[in-house]
């Protein structure tokens, strides 16, 4: 499937730009419009999750597992591409981990009650929304996979090229020590990392920002985990993952 056109006068979400008109028309007047600050709570573990966020532009939400020590690792990171909270799920939903607000920006927000009632008049839309979950659980997959064989700067780079791909920015509004915690390593590795990469021209380190200098150098330099992100999003949900860089 394909974004379709005349779809541009709806929220900068690729998954609510996906919906077939008659789909999009059943949530349209439960949707609210709003902005997130960056580091706002979304929802910890235990919440119940009453509420769909969807990522508008360049927003990010980053999905964190908090280990025994109190040190959050990142799970994965969404953008415009999907959503966050009771995807599938109705009733009583308790969140397994932290979901936090990364990029700032334009979220639309939606009811999960309103969201469960016009699954239940549409099987099109009911579908789509689980092709996104398969897609999610995929990255969650990939995620997995990655943190156990890939090296650290490998893992830096293709974090920073997936939150390149989703804001278009060549800018990246993260410290070293805020990127250490999301991988779950300690700063003096992402720091030999990241000087790494500025002795090498591929990025610049600024006062609580990382910019990119060198988009292609960065890719060569990162695993392609991401790639098979979006091998799966194209597959099963063609159009929604942003694959254009800044």
């Amino acid at each position: 499937m394909r974004v379709p056109a005349g779809s541009s006068d709806r929220p900068f979400n690729n998954l609510l730009r996906a919906l077939r008109e008659a789909d999009y028309a059943l949530i349209a007047p439960h949707l609210e419009l709003g902005r997130n600050s960056a580091n706002e709570l979304l929802y910890s573990p235990g919440d119940d999750v009453g509420t769909v966020h969807f990522p508008c532009g360049p927003s990010l939400v980053s999905m964190l597992v908090t280990n025994e020590d109190g040190r959050d690792v990142e799970a994965i990171l969404v953008g415009r591409e999907g959503a966050v909270g009771g995807i599938v799920s109705a009733g009583h939903l308790p969140a397994y981990c932290r979901i936090v607000v990364k990029h700032a920006g334009a979220f639309a927000r939606l009811r999960v009650n309103s969201l469960e009632a016009a699954k239940a008049k549409s099987s099109t839309l009911h579908h789509l929304f689980a092709r996104y979950a398969d897609c999610l659980l995929a990255q969650v997959f990939q995620s997995t996979a990655c943190n156990a064989i890939h090296s650290i700067e490998q893992r830096a780079a293709k974090w920073i090229i997936a939150a390149m791909e989703r804001t278009g920015d060549h800018v990246a509004l993260l410290t070293q020590e805020q990127l250490a915690r999301m991988l779950g390593v300690g700063r003096s590795y992402i720091s030999r990392a990241m000087q790494t990469f500025k002795a090498e021209q591929i990025l610049e380190i600024k006062r609580g920002s990382i910019v990119i200098l060198n988009f292609e150098a960065l890719q060569a330099r990162s695993c392609l985990c991401n790639e098979s992100v979006k091998r799966h999003f194209e597959e099963v949900l063609g159009g929604v993952y942003p694959i254009d860089g800044p």
